[in-house]
């Protein structure tokens, strides 16, 4: 039972080491390749890309300043490594991101790029600090009067450390006295323990937090974890090398971040906007924004110093209200209001810095960039509602939806991350679900019952394959990618449909402004030549965030594994008495559904598990077995055991690379 428990994943945030290529050797047209395997952009690609340098105010320099603004200090040493030495994080990897930009990426992603790549520390203002550039997110420090306020301690706990030694560094040494999560996504929680390595460390320091952030913290990719980190592979490029072909950055970052990850308990929930605390003497007034960004976010102003958190609510890219990894679907109209209720609470900040990116100063230009911000996700809220009425569906939108000049020449709401067309896709789910209204899509074929008969309806593949390729020398990449997608789903060992479907996906990618966007064509593109890749890291679970997940959503996740059709006619009750914190939790096994209830002992159950609720953490971050722990005397069995081995023998094990980009 060693593999029993791998399935809990909650690091959806990791990254390769690979290095760039040189973007003066890009060569446009032809079918020649690279080491890496992505071909060269197109005549056509290399024009759209051109096109783009007419469409934008690019001579505009306003954010290379604030980016660069108030440096003090960068790390000498681009690398930032695990124990082992591993490599996390290292710079040099996007070196080749200098000059104009080469054909293969489109000069608006380039352009950010660029920008994330300015790193170290950073002055905002008096007594408040930012580490940036190491990491998918920023580290920010507020100086108090015994020590440092922390908000945001990145990723990993690797990350976290080189971070605040920079700080330590350059600005002296000084201890922890807050930490402050802003919201639940792992990127903002995963390197406390650089902090606070330990209880004792931990012991008396306020950990500030959302209400709500625990569980959303370690839930939103348990249930979908597997699917959800498969997906992730794509969108943050983490099967892809660095390069002018390859992965340039995120959007919101450079590239996401493998390492150690950890999380120090909340002592202190937010819960209603306008909660005022003073923390080492700093005075900050809350504003809860759950159900925005995140499940559990809040935002945070600082009256004394007209400074304002933004969290991850603002941003300099659109930001998403679908995230491609999947998950559930954001609340745009909830978004705005809560971006609005900040500049009427909070608007005479003059200074504005936020989880991501570099801030932004004086009070005019504050409540204008809070303004477009509110009103890109309101517009697209209001715009994909009008048309859907008009009977436009989904993708009738998505084609159609444009920003207003005013939005769509502002930086800071380009679609570097989200998009225009995804998210008004996802305004569009929030109310109407997945189907469109059309009784055609009612039910239709899965793709590998309909794509051989699309190819025979077609002409039969060499038909299909002569017609395509005529249609990727026009340049309709996204046609080539429909229908040849039917062909490498009817025969995926067509190898000619792979290869011309993987080009148009490299020019795909070469032009999309989003950075997931780039990484998920590219990675296709890199799988349909290739195969499945295995991650080059792996997926594991900190003790410290498993101890802190509510034993309820173990169960839940258990009866996500259940092999319904396997399950069927069998009947099993299961007492699991964790002997530590006084929890009883009853497993009731009946058509073939799981239920888990929390309750006294059951004593018609089968067999009833008694252990350490410690004990079942190290379990499950596979730090010892199920096995051992009973030879060992640490876990009790009393009944059948024979009924708690049959019944773990009916939970799925899931294969982490399972196919995407062909059937």
């Amino acid at each position: 039972m060693r593999r029993l428990f791998a399935w809990i994943g909650i690091g959806l945030f990791a990254t390769t080491s690979c290095g760039g290529d040189d973007p003066s050797q890009e060569a446009i047209g032809g079918v020649g390749g690279e080491s890496n395997g992505h071909i060269a952009a197109t005549g056509i690609t290399a024009k759209a890309n051109r096109d783009v340098l007419e469409e934008l105010p690019f001579e505009n320099e306003d954010d290379f300043e604030a980016a660069r603004r108030g440096h003090i200090a960068s790390r000498k040493n681009p690398v930032i490594r695990t124990l082992d030495g591993r490599e996390v994080w290292n710079l040099d990897a996007f070196a080749f991101e200098s000059g104009e930009s080469p054909a293969s990426v489109n000069p608006s992603l380039w352009r950010q790029a660029k920008l994330n790549s300015i790193h170290g520390l950073f002055e905002v203002s008096h007594g408040i600090y930012q580490v940036r550039g190491y990491d998918l997110a920023n580290m920010t420090l507020i100086a108090g009067e015994r020590g440092w306020i922390v908000i945001d301690p990145v990723t990993t706990r690797e990350t976290a450390g080189a971070a605040f030694e920079l700080v330590s560094e350059n600005l002296g040494t000084r201890p922890i006295s807050a930490l402050i999560y802003t919201h639940s996504h792992i990127d903002h929680f995963g390197g406390a323990r650089a902090l606070l390595p330990d209880a004792e460390a931990a012991q008396g320091i306020p950990v500030i937090a959302p209400e709500g952030f625990v569980v959303e913290a370690v839930s939103e990719n348990v249930l979908a974890g597997n699917a959800m980190s498969r997906r992730a592979s794509y969108m943050f490029g983490f099967l892809l090398h660095r390069g002018a072909r390859g992965h340039v950055d995120s959007g919101l970052g450079k590239a996401s971040t493998p390492g150690t990850f950890g999380l120090v308990p909340p002592t202190i929930s937010i819960e209603e906007t306008g909660r005022e605390l003073t923390i080492d003497g700093v005075r900050m007034v809350f504003q809860n924004t759950p159900g925005a960004e995140a499940p559990a976010e809040m935002m945070i102003y600082f009256p004394d110093k007209k400074a304002l958190c933004g969290a991850e609510n603002v941003s300099h890219v659109l930001h998403n209200l679908y995230t491609l990894r999947g998950a559930k679907v954001r609340d745009a109209l909830r978004w705005s209001g809560y971006l609005d209720e900040s500049i009427a609470l909070f608007g005479d900040a003059e200074v504005l810095f936020a989880s991501h990116h570099w801030p932004t100063w004086g009070n005019a230009s504050i409540l204008e960039y809070l303004k477009k911000q509110r009103d890109a996700y309101k517009y697209i809220h209001d715009q994909t509602l009008r048309l859907a009425n008009h009977g436009f569906t989904m993708l009738e939108i998505a084609e159609q939806i444009e920003f207003p000049k005013s939005l769509a020449e502002t930086f800071a709401n380009r679609g570097y991350y989200g998009t225009l067309s995804h998210n008004a896709k996802a305004v569009y789910q929030h109310y109407f679900g997945w189907y469109d209204a059309n009784p055609a899509n009612l039910n239709p074929l899965p793709p590998e019952d309909a794509a051989p008969r699309y190819i025979e309806f077609m002409g039969g593949a060499d038909a299909v394959l002569e017609k395509a390729e005529a249609s990727y020398a026009e340049g309709e990449y996204r046609w080539v990618a429909m229908v040849l997608n039917h062909l490498v789903f009817a025969e995926p060992e067509n190898q000619r449909a792979r290869s011309l479907l993987a080009d148009a996906y490299d020019q795909l990618g070469y032009q999309a402004e989003s950075g997931p966007w780039r990484d998920f064509y590219l990675t296709g593109a890199l799988e349909l030549r290739q195969g499945r890749q295995e991650l080059p890291f792996e997926i594991t679970s900190s003790i410290d965030v498993v101890s802190a997940m509510p034993t309820d959503l173990f169960f839940d996740a258990l009866a996500v594994r259940l092999n319904g059709p396997e399950a069927d006619g069998e009947d099993a009750i299961l007492n699991f008495v964790f002997t530590d914190i006084g929890e009883t939790h009853v497993l009731v096994l009946e058509n073939a559904v799981l239920h888990h209830y929390r309750e006294a002992a059951r004593e018609d159950a089968d067999a009833t598990l008694k252990l350490a609720r410690s004990t079942w953490d190290r379990i499950v971050t596979n730090q010892t077995s199920l096995q051992a722990q009973i030879l060992s005397g640490e876990a009790d069995v009393d009944g059948s055991r024979l009924k708690l081995i049959g019944f773990f023998s009916l939970l799925d094990e899931f294969e982490p690379t399972f196919n995407i980009v062909m059937p």
